[in-house]
């Protein structure tokens, strides 16, 4: 069966009282690299069915992959049964009302290994360029396609096809002491510029030629949009109406009710999501498997249009469901899967940050964050492959990597530059959330706690 068929048979065999059907049917592209040879290359496919049975305000959820048209009946019944055994949902609303996407009844979109056709013979070019001055890649390139669609007894009938890929680059000396990493995020592999990372990873290996230790402490701190992005998706993430209202979390209100409104910088920061922003579009509409604190499965198919989460320094909206805004008295604003970071509009480069730095250090990228205190989301985490001494204007050496203590919301407020955005790609969160654009940030006294003994 088509996904369309599967869904209009599933919602036919449903007997609850309403139903959700969600298809994803997903391909994925790869190669994988090592030591300037490449390794592996291959495709997958992949296919899930998510049948969403309401009865009376149960709710009853089922998953499953590779369904063949045989075992649909019985998926659907699992899940009716589970809505007639399933507590009433909180969150229960009237199912989103019908609506159809023009290109519905065209087939899944889907990816092959062609999508690397211009990008291959360059990350060959880059080989050649790294062996001959015995440097050495290794990293993988990864192409997803996933065509989702969903369908409600409601009427809607909606599609959207995402591609998502990123590449991860790493550069190592021969003897393995020195290690560069660069990272990036695309659409179609059509405008990675395979050379340029490859000099990026060289100046910087030529970089860790001189070593210099540092104490723990707190520092002037360069922080690239990579490393940027891994901080503000966890804010991001973090950032639920509910938890909030229930005094939670760091967007809590002392004595109720949540932040909204209150400033969180001086710096005229922009945080915010639009699922039409060139480069990093999304769905336009709520897709949610499952239900939780931040999504329900109720707002399947709503509308999502661009949303502002901080605005001129002040935090402007959370991530809130309709049951959510109805609580907290504010505007329904769900998840939307990009993120967007910008200051004023004369930023400058990452480059330029440096050249005027008199003595700080710059990073490369973060890695292991965890959370330590939701109460102000601090966050710690380690460095990783390069961490640069400044001086006067020039990076001077790689210094020993760090242990740190940081929360995204506090960092946000002690923000002394905002530079020019561009996108990015995060290299903790890069299996869950590619699409962002972040800027470089400068940081007065990024707290390095300890320091760690990670090589």
């Amino acid at each position: 069966m088509t996904p369309q068929e599967t869904v209009e048979r599933a919602l036919a065999l449903s007997k609850a009282d309403d139903c959700v059907v969600i298809v994803d049917e997903g391909s994925t592209a790869n190669l994988r690299f090592a030591g300037n040879t490449l390794t592996t290359n291959g495709v997958a496919r992949s296919s899930q069915l998510t049948v969403i049975s309401i009865t009376g305000r149960g709710v009853g959820v089922v998953s499953r992959s590779a369904v063949r048209p045989e075992q649909l009946a019985d998926v659907v019944t699992a899940a009716d049964l589970a809505s007639h055994e399933a507590p009433p949902a909180e969150d229960a609303r009237p199912l989103v009302a019908a609506s159809q996407s023009p290109d519905w009844d065209r087939p899944a979109e889907s990816t092959s290994i062609g999508v690397f056709g211009e990008f291959a013979p360059a990350l060959g070019e880059a080989f050649g360029v790294a062996e001959t001055a015995n440097r050495k890649l290794y990293g993988f390139a990864e192409h997803i396609l996933t065509s989702t669609f969903l369908g409600s007894s409601t009427g809607l009938r909606l599609r959207h096809d995402q591609p998502t890929g990123r590449l991860e680059l790493n550069a190592k000396s021969p003897d393995m002491s020195r290690s560069a990493w660069t990272g990036v995020a695309t659409r179609d592999f059509t405008d990675v510029d395979v050379a340029s990372l490859g000099d990026t990873l060289a100046r910087r290996l030529d970089w860790a030629k001189r070593r210099v230790a540092l104490p723990a402490g707190r520092y002037e701190t360069l922080i690239p949009p990579t490393a940027v992005a891994d901080l503000m998706i966890y804010l991001y993430w973090s950032a639920g109406a509910r938890d909030a209202a229930d005094g939670r979390t760091v967007f809590s209100k002392p004595g109720g009710g949540t932040r909204v409104g209150e400033s969180l910088s001086a710096s005229p920061v922009r945080l915010r999501s639009d699922p039409a922003a060139a480069g990093i579009e999304a769905a336009p509409f709520v897709i949610t498997h499952a239900g939780s604190r931040e999504r329900s499965v109720f707002d399947n198919g709503l509308p999502l249009s661009a949303t502002d989460w901080v605005r001129d320094g002040s935090l402007a909206a959370l991530l809130q469901t309709r049951y959510s805004a109805e609580l907290t008295g504010l505007a329904a604003t769900p998840q939307i899967d990009n993120l967007i970071m910008s200051g004023p509009e004369d930023g400058r480069s990452l480059d330029e940050m440096v050249a005027s730095t008199e003595r700080g250090l710059l990073l490369t990228c973060l890695w292991y964050i965890r959370e330590v205190d939701p109460q102000s989301l601090l966050l710690t985490g380690l460095t990783r492959d390069g961490v640069y001494l400044v001086e006067n204007g020039e990076v001077v050496g790689e210094v020993n990597n760090f242990r740190f203590n940081e929360s995204p919301v506090d960092l946000m407020g002690r923000l002394t530059e905002i530079g020019r955005e561009g996108q990015t790609l995060p290299r903790e969160w890069n299996d869950y959330f590619t699409r962002t654009i972040m800027p470089a940030v400068r940081v007065p006294d990024f707290n390095m706690s300890t320091v760690s003994q990670a090589n």
